[in-house]
């Protein structure tokens, strides 16, 4: 389904003349164009007895945009592939929004593939339409920000995916009922999900963002979000999410630190120690202010002392801290306390006034102050708190004095804007507090998860929420949560939204209502509404599937790993059953082995438990394979009439390969310097091959008709092992040519995808060298050569999954970081993006009999759930 080109003066459907009446007016479409209501006629004056009738502008103008979005949505066909007419795709959700009736009814899911005013979403959330009628817009809504370079076909399946996760989960075929008739033809159905849709994004970024501030403008000027990412550029993007301008590279390193100044102007600060100053409204650098070699900036602040002018304060990673003055940005020699070598964190605050209540003292001295304090800074005065380590301290512009000493070290500081000396600590090992710099025994601890290894406080913000001071933090875990202050109670429930670590906060307050922004290193920028009706219904937090396995035919079960359980999931009927609970697992595959189907589990203790699941029976334990060092990251089966292997990869970087008759280990190999990541196996004309991609870099290639050595589990035999120069391979896969010639493609984490021939024969020995495979002397496969290479421009490639269709053509499958890409190896040609919003961890072809000629079936998981998709190749 591509757009045809338009040719001048002709469109696929004509508008003609359209003439709506209303009340108070009306509205004409000539030619795609719509003109102004047309003034009033005048009208005379009522006669005795006779009252004048009213005439509301504002009614009359929505029932004229009610019965405009009525008259349009008719004029859209029934066919997604057939394109509506340019006007309709541009202004028809514009019109419904003004008439009060932006619904599926209003705006049909077949103009939504073409729609291109790329407003439903910013229309969506001014509106208060009720959700029940904007399934299909609501859909399309959370794709919006991914679709704006996909092609109509692209669209409508990603269309169809996002409204089945939302309204169709764990259902299973026969009470879905048939596809929704603008769907009948997609080249994609939907047989099975449980997972998120992508929730509250409002921007996409490539590279990731890490830092983020906002410029409220005077006078007619919009507000603007600005962006500093981890390549040294800043972004200003507009409220909708849109870019304002082209990215402004000012540093070469990440930009760290953004701090808003007045009329427009933004300082940036970098890892690569600059301090440069840009004026946001303009979009244009205005100078770099300072640069200190071999060093990074580690905060950046406007600081207030004392019988000086205002100052901007840069602190580095040595403890060395710059002043210039925060009007001409000239240097400024004001006095500052003098640090230890070390990363120090600044913030600015004040003391309470003499009117205020008496404070106790601030404690002794920090290590490394200029000079100690038997009392507290004087009251009334700026104040400078800073961190280094474990302690932070406080400087009043004549002496040092130590506020608070934490029991791990100290990641984030931030002063309560309302002046009154107290402060934010986020520290290493999850833990959140609020301290005063003049009441150090004032201590209110509150942990902000389960553990300081995905819970810990990447970024503070203080923001309002019902006119009342709030706490935001965003956490490693992805994020953001809130705490009342000063209490430092969780507000709510969690706020989820990025599938990696959140890097950035600030919040936006325009027309009395405030949004909180977050960004995260999965190169998005999310958002969320901080009023009390929104946060009490969040979206859900979904737990990460850390696995997923697709049964052989003739049954349908689907198994998957999510925390501490394991459960299998009958796709036809929607039965759920329970496998494992109290041991999270790592890694799963089916196994049919003769009339038993097993199901083979990497788990935590570095144990592969295989279960017996055949049809009919309850999971049954058969045995644990044991000899990995670390926990299993991928299984791969290895049946045929003589040979019934298992092999894994682990985190230990080593490959296993079982003999299920017996449990012994018949292959063990340690070539990879680091964790095993995929496995995948082809059986040749004399036995298996399996190949092992890993964290080096680098792809094996084992011949498994080799026999093990007769001591010791290992391999006569060296494998072909290719440097594919895709810093880690994430994934791998085998297909055999018709030709008897052989294939492998690599996912790398580059975003590249690469295709291999392997060639049958024999070589001597020889140094590898990059892209080519080293030599031995005793392998039966010694060509290996780069034959084509795919660059879906989608960040890293975590999957990929082959398979032919009916004319011939050998289609992948490979996920990104938004979306599942299929691609035409044969003639290098994309074919189809579908929109997950969601990184894809793991892409499988369900296993089809010999004899059977289906539609071929995937399974893509990733952290925010499984989906069951079936291509129908005739319609790429």
């Amino acid at each position: 389904m591509t757009e045809p080109p338009e040719r001048p003066g002709r469109h696929p459907q004509t508008l003609g003349h359209l003439e709506i009446q209303g009340s108070g007016g009306h509205l004409e479409i000539r030619d795609g164009h719509a003109e102004s209501p047309r003034p009033e006629r005048h009208q005379e004056a009522p006669g005795p007895g006779r009252q004048a009738p009213a005439v509301r502008p504002a009614d009359s103008h929505v029932e004229i945009q009610q019965k405009l979005a009525a008259a349009l949505a008719d004029l859209v066909p029934d066919d997604p592939s057939i394109p509506p007419h340019p006007y309709l795709r541009r202004h028809l959700a514009q019109h419904a929004a003004q008439g009060h009736v932006l619904d599926d009814t209003h705006v049909p899911p077949a103009l939504l593939p073409w729609e291109t005013s790329a407003a439903v979403r910013r229309l969506l959330a001014a509106g208060e339409s009720s959700s029940l009628r904007q399934q299909w817009l609501q859909a399309w809504a959370k794709l919006e920000p991914f679709t704006r370079d996909l092609t109509p076909l692209s669209r409508l399946a990603s269309l169809q995916l996002a409204h089945h996760a939302a309204t169709a989960r764990h259902l299973p075929p026969e009470r879905r009922g048939n596809p929704p008739e603008p769907f009948a033809e997609s080249p994609v159905t939907p047989l099975w999900s449980d997972c998120a849709s992508a929730e509250n994004l409002w921007a996409l970024t490539d590279p990731a963002v890490t830092s983020l501030t906002s410029v409220t403008p005077r006078g007619p000027r919009r507000t603007l979000v600005v962006a500093g990412d981890d390549h040294g550029a800043v972004r200003l993007l507009r409220p909708d999410g849109t870019a304002a301008a082209a990215p402004l590279a000012l540093h070469q390193g990440a930009v760290t630190h953004l701090l808003p100044l007045a009329d427009g102007l933004v300082v940036t600060a970098g890892t690569d120690g600059r301090v440069t100053v840009l004026d946001a409204h303009r979009a244009r650098p205005i100078r770099q202010i300072h640069h200190r070699e071999r060093a990074w900036v580690t905060s950046l602040i406007r600081h207030e002392q004392s019988e000086h002018a205002p100052a901007l304060l840069a602190a580095y990673g040595d403890g060395h801290i710059a002043a210039f003055d925060a009007a001409t940005f000239q240097p400024a020699d004001i006095p500052l306390p003098v640090l230890e070598s070390a990363p120090v964190l600044l913030q600015s605050t004040r003391l309470p006034g003499p009117a205020d209540p008496p404070r106790t003292e601030c404690g002794s001295p920090v290590r490394g102050g200029e000079a100690a304090v038997s009392g507290p800074p004087r009251s009334g005065t700026p104040v400078l708190l800073f961190a280094q380590h474990d302690t932070v301290g406080c400087f009043d512009g004549r002496t040092t004095a130590r506020c608070s000493r934490h029991p791990a070290a100290v990641r984030a500081l931030l002063a309560l804007p309302d002046r009154s000396g107290r402060y934010a600590v986020a520290l290493e090992d999850g833990s959140l507090a609020l301290h005063d710099a003049a009441a150090p025994q004032l201590r209110l601890p509150a942990p902000t998860g389960t553990g300081p290894d995905t819970t810990q406080a990447t970024a503070l913000q203080v923001v309002e929420v019902e006119n009342r001071q709030t706490l935001a933090s965003a956490s490693a875990d992805g994020t953001v949560r809130l705490w009342e202050l000063p209490a430092l109670r969780p507000l709510h429930q969690a706020l989820p939204g990025h599938s990696a670590p959140a890097t950035a906060l600030t919040a936006v307050t325009r027309d009395g209502h405030t949004r909180l922004y977050s960004a995260g290193l999965d190169s998005t920028i999310r958002t969320w509404p901080l009023s009390s009706a929104a946060l009490q219904n969040p979206p859900p937090v979904w737990t990460p599937i850390t696995a997923s396995a697709l049964s052989p035919p003739p049954m349908r079960l689907l198994a998957t790993a999510e925390e501490a359980r394991t459960k299998v999931w009958n796709i036809e009927t929607g039965a759920e059953q329970l496998v494992h609970e109290g041991d999270s697992s790592t890694a799963l595959a089916w196994v049919p082995l003769g009339t038993r189907l097993l199901l083979a589990a990497g788990m935590s203790d570095s144990s592969v438990a295989l279960w017996d699941l055949t049809e009919g029976g309850t999971a049954s334990t058969v045995r644990a394979l044991t000899g990995h060092y670390s926990p299993a990251l991928c299984l791969v089966p290895m049946i045929d009439d003589a040979t019934a292997l298992l092999a894994g990869g682990g985190a230990d970087g080593r490959v296993l390969v079982w003999d299920l008759s017996t449990g012994r280990t018949v292959h063990s190999f340690s070539q990879h310097v680091f964790s095993v990541r995929c496995l995948a196996s082809v059986h040749s004309r004399h036995g298996f091959l399996l190949a092992s991609g890993g964290s080096d870099g680098n792809v094996r290639i084992w011949d498994l008709r080799r026999p093990p050595r007769e001591a010791g589990g290992g391999h006569r035999s060296d494998p072909v092992t290719i440097r594919c120069e895709q810093h880690a391979v994430n994934d791998v896969a085998f297909f055999p040519l018709d030709n008897g010639g052989l294939r492998l493609a690599t996912a790398g984490q580059d975003g590249s995808l690469k295709v291999w021939s392997v060639r049958e024969g024999q070589g001597q020995g020889q140094e590898p060298v990059p892209g080519r495979q080293e030599r031995s002397r005793e392998r039966s496969y010694d060509g290996v050569d780069l034959v084509r290479e795919f660059n879906p421009g989608d960040g890293e490639l975590t999957a990929v999954t082959r398979f032919t269709d009916g004319r011939g053509r050998t289609v992948f499958a490979v996920a990104g970081r938004t979306g599942i890409h299929l691609w035409d190896a044969t003639v290098d040609r994309p074919l189809l993006q579908a929109v997950t919003g969601y990184p894809v961890n793991t892409l499988k072809m369900a296993p089809q009999r010999a004899s059977e000629s289906a539609a071929p079936v995937l399974l893509a998981t990733g952290e925010a759930g499984t989906m069951i998709l079936r291509l129908d190749d005739k319609r790429l």
